[in-house]
């Protein structure tokens, strides 16, 4: 007989709930393991949302402070972050149908809840907006990053779409704004090998088997900048980023290369000048082709800053 799967809440405010399986130990009660699991949330508040009813079981059952720590036992809660920060930019729906949802993320605001992101995340928010309990990013793209982020509406669907990014069938167009440089034998086909850098949050080219390749054209030129068109062939951790780094022109208000600055220190007035333009693809469905088109722009080259 096959298991029963958990029974998992509902999202709650656009927010899906999280998950923890109470380990083995000597935990005398579920308030004593959600404090030693979690030792950065004071006991006061698991004890607060224990007695709130907001944490229950895979069998639909709510917890409490003073049960038993069965090993094994799932519970799901919902990550909070006091005094999250607002994301003051709008996204914007481009297409909806019954299996698919493109939309026109803005700049610094992340696709899914992770670190002090929860609520003020693109997918939180559609899911409250659109009522959209099912949807669910098909690919990802940077907070940093402006631009086209799909989604699929429902879970049995959700495969045939993600198999476009797998078997190379989506085609990637993006934009940026970079320093120019005439000796470069443009149009580039860069080729590397992508993996950790030495910080976490940093990729770098290393030795090794190709694992990312980029397109590169430019099609502006004011000055020391120049307006690129990128297209990514595969789908490294910040590939774009890394392979104009790598070329010695790291994209215009870059938080990250070639220097790193600190967790949270968004500065609106200078985003990331990285753009999202088009998606291109077949609809595994349908078969009927498609073409989506960002409405967003960087910023004009006349009103970018002197050149490094």
């Amino acid at each position: 007989m096959a298991r029963a799967r958990p029974l998992a809440p509902a999202a709650r405010h656009g927010v899906r709930p999280s998950s923890v399986v109470v380990a083995g130990g000597p935990w005398p009660d579920l308030l004593a393991f959600m404090t030693h699991r979690f030792p950065d949330v004071p006991a006061a508040v698991w004890r607060q949302r224990l007695d709130a009813g907001d944490i229950t079981d895979g069998e639909g059952r709510t917890a409490s402070a003073s049960d038993t720590a069965t090993p094994g036992r799932r519970l799901y809660y919902y990550r909070e972050v006091p005094d999250e920060p607002v994301i003051p930019f709008q996204e914007e729906v481009i297409w909806q149908d019954a299996h698919l949802l493109v939309v026109d993320k803005p700049h610094f605001l992340p696709v899914v809840p992770s670190g002090k992101h929860v609520r003020e995340t693109l997918l939180a928010r559609l899911q409250q907006r659109l009522d959209l309990p099912e949807l669910s990013p098909i690919h990802r793209i940077d907070k940093d990053t402006a631009g086209l982020v799909m989604f699929s509406v429902h879970a049995a669907s959700r495969n045939a779409y993600q198999a476009l990014f797998r078997d190379r069938l989506m085609h990637k167009t993006y934009e940026c704004i970079a320093p120019w440089n005439p000796k470069l034998p443009w149009p580039l086909h860069r080729e590397s090998r992508i993996g950790d850098a030495l910080h976490f949050m940093q990729q770098a080219e290393v030795p090794g088997e190709v694992n990312a390749i980029t397109d590169i054209t430019p099609l502006e030129v004011e000055g020391g900048w120049a307006r690129y068109r990128l297209q990514p062939l595969t789908g490294q951790r910040h590939q774009l980023r890394v392979h104009m780094h790598a070329l010695g022109l790291p994209m215009l208000h870059d938080g990250i290369y070639p220097v790193l600055t600190p967790e949270g220190a968004n500065d609106f007035r200078r985003p990331l000048q990285l753009l999202a333009r088009t998606l291109e693809f077949t609809d595994p469905l349908s078969g009927a082709p498609h073409k989506f088109d960002s409405r967003r722009t960087l910023m004009p080259l006349a009103e970018a800053p002197p050149a490094p």
